[in-house]
């Protein structure tokens, strides 16, 4: 007959056999558990360790490529020179870009420099885009905005402001504004001047930024809106003059020209930003790790400068910062799209 107490110490020993096989499967789905995490972490720790690229919508040379190309190079030193290369896709106002990076393999090796107008003004003034500018990416950081100057040629116009060029047009048979290209925000901005202004202009569209400040030269048109970076050099050569800028304060690159809003238009503002946007399903811990370089980069002293010499407001935002920017522009400019009527398809 067993005795109780050997009974007891039977059954402690098959417990403790049970607790001791429970606590090790415990352990075995805990760690299993952290294995993602941690293959993560691992992945995260070692980003980047291949060449990035970085894809631009916009031939060489205009806004979008220089931001891209200083950013680019400033990141490449802060990992060691491994290598930032800079692809430009030009095409569809910057829709092939954006439908090749939507479709990259998210693993942070593939970005866009996005704009104002693959991100905000697209959605609204294409009937189907090709990606989605709301599911497709995964926004990293706003890396600068750009004011517009209002610029005319001196040669034609005699007006030196804003209520003096308003004066002057009305005399005039119409007032025809050049942009960079149907569906732009200098597109969308000659709009909103006219709105302001209590004026109707008429667009008149050319292919690219040359074909446009031709047009302005020859007198073909009265004025273009143009990215400050790009008015001022021809302003301070004397081969144009600036009437105003749209953004809230002066811009650091043309100190002497008022804002429209300080001339007695205070509707009037706007602007358009370039910022970097990963494909939406990238690892948040390398969105992570892109945000903090980026701002690093164009925060750096060198950044910066060259940044705001080449006509830029440096931001470098957080990336819940710049998805309200995306998001709310998307608002502001789909407005002036639905004013218009325009639509690109």
């Amino acid at each position: 007959m067993t005795s109780f107490s050997t009974f007891t110490r039977t059954q402690s020993r098959r417990f403790s056999r049970r607790h001791a096989l429970r606590s090790v499967c415990l352990a075995a789905t805990v760690v299993a558990g952290l294995v993602p995490a941690s293959g993560a972490l691992a992945q995260t720790a070692g980003y980047p360790n291949k060449p990035v690229r970085i894809i631009v919508g916009f031939p060489a040379g205009t806004g979008p490529d220089i931001v891209a190309r200083l950013l680019a190079q400033k990141l490449s030193e802060g990992w060691g020179n491994l290598g930032v290369i800079v692809d430009n896709k030009p095409g569809a106002g910057g829709l092939i870009a954006a439908a090749e990076a939507a479709r990259a393999i998210p693993d942070g090796y593939t970005l866009m420099l996005g704009e104002t107008g693959q991100l905000s003004i697209a959605p609204s003034s294409y009937n189907k885009l090709p990606y989605d500018p709301q599911k497709d990416f995964a926004p990293v950081s706003q890396v600068v905005t750009a004011d517009f100057a209002l610029l005319v040629n001196p040669q034609k116009v005699p007006a030196r402001n804003v209520k003096d060029f308003v004066t002057w047009t009305q005399q005039q048979k119409g007032l025809f504004l050049a942009t960079f290209g149907a569906g732009t925000p200098g597109h969308f901005g000659a709009f909103m001047f006219g709105e302001a202004v209590k004026l109707k202009p008429e667009p008149v569209h050319y292919k690219n930024t040359t074909d446009a400040l031709g047009g302005l030269f020859s007198g073909d048109v009265q004025g273009v809106f143009a990215s400050v970076g790009l008015a001022a050099p021809n302003v301070k050569a004397g081969k144009l003059v600036a009437l105003g800028t749209t953004g809230g304060t002066r811009s650091n690159a043309l100190p002497d020209v008022p804002t429209i809003k300080e001339q007695g238009y205070p509707s009037l503002e706007f602007n358009s930003w370039f910022g970097i946007v990963a494909p939406s399903k990238t690892p948040p811990e390398i969105v992570a790790r892109l945000q903090a370089d980026i701002v690093k980069a164009v925060q750096s002293p060198e950044g910066k400068t060259r940044l705001e010499e080449a006509g830029f407001r440096v931001t470098g935002t957080s990336r819940e910062e710049f998805a309200r920017v995306i998001a709310a522009d998307t608002v502001t400019w789909g407005k002036a799209v639905a004013a218009t009527g325009f639509k690109a398809d």
